[in-house]
């Protein structure tokens, strides 16, 4: 117990330690928001991967997916490597940090506003990032309370205000760059734990090859009559998998706090080494999450799924390692919760200051009110974070926990065609973003609300989330086919950032 104490005073020291020393780079909206617009390769590429994997992976989806689809939920890892982290990376990375500087956009909402030209575009997005983000901060602390209630016998609810506000003392202080740089050492304890605990399940169970064998023994008819399925290459359920590496990967393309992140690169360099950066981190998380989960059932005699839950398969996994493992895995567990509860934050508190009180509620509003309102709201939305995540562990309503799960979907299925579009075709009208929002979050709600009358396909959040996000794609080029387009000049001058000339085209090097 000392060990475990002693180990979590020392990260939360750093953590906190790291906020002050960054309050020097937080002294503007420019600066506290996107660090300037100067973080190198390794810190966004952390900033990145930190914010895209949280404790939902770790604990809930890794648990969930590997328990449904065997070790074929490595394949979830591997599409957030390669859509949501590379293709991410290689095809909005560059553009997006050109066109929001070019445009002065700080926040995705305050980009929609100003590349379409149209402010009731920026106000409903930022409605929407209100609306779904902060249900899905609270999901950040799901699957914490077992891992402190098997390391340390404390209450959950002192796990959740103890993470919450250490994690608002270090962002309030210093804002992007504080986050950054904690993501970046956040992101280097949750490789080291992944590989170790991975290792230590493993031997466990008499290394790779036996682990193998046993799960292949593993029959369930109400999963497959196929023999040896969980260890098979695509597992009991293919299409539905598919439903799960669309939903998690191509939608980091539609989130806020995942977009944001392009928009504080320093230069060229940075987005070629962060690529690379961004993608083996993901392998290695994200892969290796979904790989351990995938040998859950191994533990089906210490898991009761359906008087517990799915969250209940990792810790099962982990409650026979030794007290320094499992000090590291709440660590990790903790590093992947905090640096996404400062992501949302962040993101929600400045997109409802810089696109919703800016010029609309307050009308005067300098840069240090500015910077106030963003301190004060990152309080309000943890605040509310923890209520929700208490009353919801404390009550278990299932409402709040459907919210939860359709807030990535809502928020992916809104923003994501329109955003792509809107970087690389000029046609792209406000008539259609208008749609894609519309659609995206009321198709979400509707599912939340009406599921048993959704398609039995459809009737699975994760797959409801995919089909939005793949209409949108469909729905946002033939709505701008068919209605008023912007002025040409417009559209040209907005556009105008990718041609200025240095010594190559900006669409192929930041010139810097």
């Amino acid at each position: 117990m000392i060990l475990k104490l002693a180990m979590l005073i020392v990260f939360f020291t750093v953590m906190v330690v790291i906020g002050f020393y960054c309050r020097k780079h937080a002294t503007d909206v420019n600066s506290f928001v996107l660090g300037g617009r100067t973080v190198g390769p390794w810190l966004t590429a952390f900033a990145y991967g930190t914010s895209y994997f949280s404790a939902v992976i770790f604990v809930g989806y890794a648990g969930q997916f590997g328990w449904k689809y065997g070790i074929a939920s490595t394949w979830i890892g591997i599409g957030n490597a390669l859509i949501g982290s590379m293709l991410a990376w290689v095809i909005l990375g560059r553009r997006t940090r050109i066109m929001t500087q070019h445009l002065n956009s700080a926040t995705m909402p305050e980009f929609f506003g100003r590349r379409f030209h149209n402010d009731g575009l920026k106000l409903g997005a930022s409605v929407i990032v209100f609306i779904f983000l902060i249900p899905y901060t609270a999901s950040l602390y799901n699957g914490l309370s077992r891992l402190f209630g098997m390391a340390f016998n404390i209450d959950y609810t002192v796990c959740i205000v103890i993470m919450a506000v250490l994690t608002g003392i270090y962002v309030i202080a210093g804002g992007y760059m504080a986050t950054a740089i904690n993501d970046f050492l956040q992101g280097i304890i949750m490789l080291f734990g992944i590989v170790t605990v991975i290792l230590a399940v493993l031997n466990s169970n008499g290394g790779f090859l036996e682990a193998l064998n046993r799960l292949a023994a593993v029959t369930d008819e109400t999963a497959s009559s196929q023999p040896g399925v969980f260890a098979s290459f695509f597992g009991p359920d293919p299409l539905n998998l598919l439903g799960v590496v669309i939903l998690t990967s191509l939608g980091t393309w539609g989130l806020p706090q995942m977009v944001q992140k392009f928009y504080a690169i320093k230069s060229e360099r940075a987005i070629s080494k962060g690529t690379i950066i961004s993608t083996l981190f993901a392998i290695v998380v994200s892969g290796g999450c979904y790989f351990l989960g995938g040998f859950g059932r191994l533990y089906s005699g210490s898991v009761d799924i359906a008087s517990e839950g799915y969250d209940a398969v990792i810790p099962a996994m982990i409650s026979n390692l030794s007290p320094a493992l499992i000090g590291l895995v709440v660590i990790l567990v903790l590093s992947a919760s905090m640096s996404t509860l400062s992501s949302l934050v962040m993101a929600s508190s400045s997109t409802l200051t810089i696109d919703f009180l800016k010029g609309h509620i307050i009308k005067d509003m300098d840069e240090k009110k500015q910077l106030l309102f963003i301190r004060i709201l990152i309080v309000v939305f943890i605040a509310i974070s923890v209520i929700i995540a208490i009353i919801q562990y404390k009550g278990n309503i299932t409402f709040i926990a459907q919210l939860m799960g359709v807030s990535w979907g809502a928020l992916a299925g809104a923003f994501l065609a329109p955003f792509l579009y809107g970087l690389y075709w000029k046609k792209t009208t406000a008539a259609a973003a208008w749609v894609s929002f519309i659609f995206g979050s009321g198709f979400m709600v509707c599912n939340m609300l009406f599921r048993s009358h959704f398609p039995a396909l459809l009737q699975s959040p994760i797959n409801a989330g995919a089909f939005a996000m793949i209409a949108g794609l469909i729905l946002v080029p033939i709505i701008s086919l068919i209605t008023p387009k912007l002025e040409k000049s417009f559209v040209d001058a907005a556009f105008s950032c990718y041609e200025r000339k240095t010594e190559v085209s900006v669409k192929n090097d930041l010139g810097d």
